[in-house]
Parts: C-alpha cells; structure tokens; sequence
C-alpha cells in the first residue's frame, strides 16, 4: 500500500474537501497539472489498494438542524443479519451502518444505524421502523445520542518531518 509523490499531492489537496464546483475532479486535476481522468483512475487506484477507504461528503449534521443524532444498536439473529443490515443501511434517514461482533455479556448488539432528526421524537420515530423491519429478528435496542461532534475530517497526511 505505498504511494507516489503523485498520489500524496492527490491526497492533501482533497484532504480538505472538494471545491464546492460543478465539476471539483477537474479542478484539483488542473491544479496539480494532470488530466481529470489521470486524477480519477489514481483515486480508483488508491481506493482499490487500501490506500484510502472512500472520497464522502461528511456533513454537519448540527448545522443542518438536525440536532438529535442517535446510534441505534441492535441486537439481531445472527442468521438473518446479511439479509436484513442491508435494507436498514438503505433507509433515507440512516446515514451509515454497520456489522460489528458482540462484546459479551456487557454488549450483545451486531447491527449498528446512525439515524438523525431535529428532534430525538423523530429519531425515535425514525427508529420504530427499523423496530418494524427487524421483526422477529430483533432481541434487543437502545439508541446513543450524540452530545457534540468529536470528529469531521477525514484522511490527513503529516508533513514527512512530523
């Protein structure tokens, strides 16, 4: 997973984010002198390798009013897990979800769902659908709100004296 000087200087011009433009890979491809299709396929390149994860908008949830984040944690049937973490990840409201292992006895939830709203009676409503959708499946919940955001950058390269 080793990068070129090419794919450093990629990285710490997205590292900030794309310009908020009709067309931000050609942008950071002219400023660093290469074709946008150079930039993209070395993207494609770095993502394949593991190098980065994935290029994603990562909103503030606070400044768009939604003020009630909650981390729902579920406790689902192992066996229907692949089945039924998919259709809660692809609800409009959850943003990301996630499998994790149990840490039993203290931490019997597999299924993870970041669900937001303005208020935490939305989130709750929000969250009795995914109640709706685990069915039979569901042996456990509870929901984690937020209190402050502790993290929104993504990727950042230290200076190689650092």
């Amino acid at each position: 997973m080793s990068i070129d000087a090419t794919d450093r200087a990629i990285i710490e011009a997205l590292q900030g984010g794309l310009p908020l433009i009709s067309n931000p890979y050609f942008e950071v491809a002219r400023s660093l002198n290469l074709q946008e299709a150079e930039l993209t396929a070395r993207l494609a390149a770095m993502k394949e390798s593991g190098a980065i994860r994935r290029i994603a908008a990562a909103p503030n949830h606070y400044k768009l009013g939604m003020t009630a984040n909650g981390m729902t944690v579920w406790d689902v049937d192992d066996s229907v897990l692949s089945e039924l973490g998919p259709k809660i990840g692809a609800l409009p409201f959850v943003t990301h979800s996630y499998e994790r292992p149990r840490a039993l006895p203290d931490w019997p939830y597999n299924l993870f769902a970041m669900v937001h709203g303005s208020s935490r009676e939305e989130v709750e409503e929000k969250r009795q659908e995914i109640v709706a959708i685990l069915g039979d499946a569901l042996r456990a919940s509870d929901t984690l709100y937020s209190t402050r955001i502790l993290k929104k950058t993504g990727l950042r390269l230290r200076n190689k004296g650092d």
